[in-house]
């Protein structure tokens, strides 16, 4: 965004647009099976009117630079899906955990 006044300290973490960067390559890779599930979950969230877009878009920013530079851009996503549920007591952070663990009890998935 050319002309943009907005200090450095103005933008969000992934609002790159207009701001001077070194270049970087966009490498595109095949979904992993896990993101498309992600993905997945994003559109029945948004038909169902449980999550908009906009909520979407609005959970990642909120998670914070350091986080967002942290997490891969579908971690951010289920990341920001959970606080939004949470934010609407469709499930509780216990809930969750308690799915987690099935899961990993499911494929075996030890902790490391």
């Amino acid at each position: 965004m050319s002309g943009d006044n907005r200090d450095a300290a103005d933008w969000l973490p992934n609002d790159l647009g207009g701001i001077a960067t070194a270049p970087f390559e966009r490498v595109e890779h095949p979904m992993l099976p896990w993101e498309k599930r992600c993905h997945a979950l994003a559109d029945v969230l948004d038909s169902h009117k449980i999550i908009s877009t906009e909520e979407k878009r609005r959970s990642v920013e909120a998670l914070g630079e350091a986080t967002i530079n942290k997490l891969s851009y579908y971690e951010r996503w289920a990341v920001g899906f959970a606080n939004l549920l949470f934010a609407k007591r469709i499930i509780t952070p216990e809930e969750l955990a308690l799915k987690m663990s099935e899961v990993k009890a499911r494929f075996s998935i030890t902790e490391t």
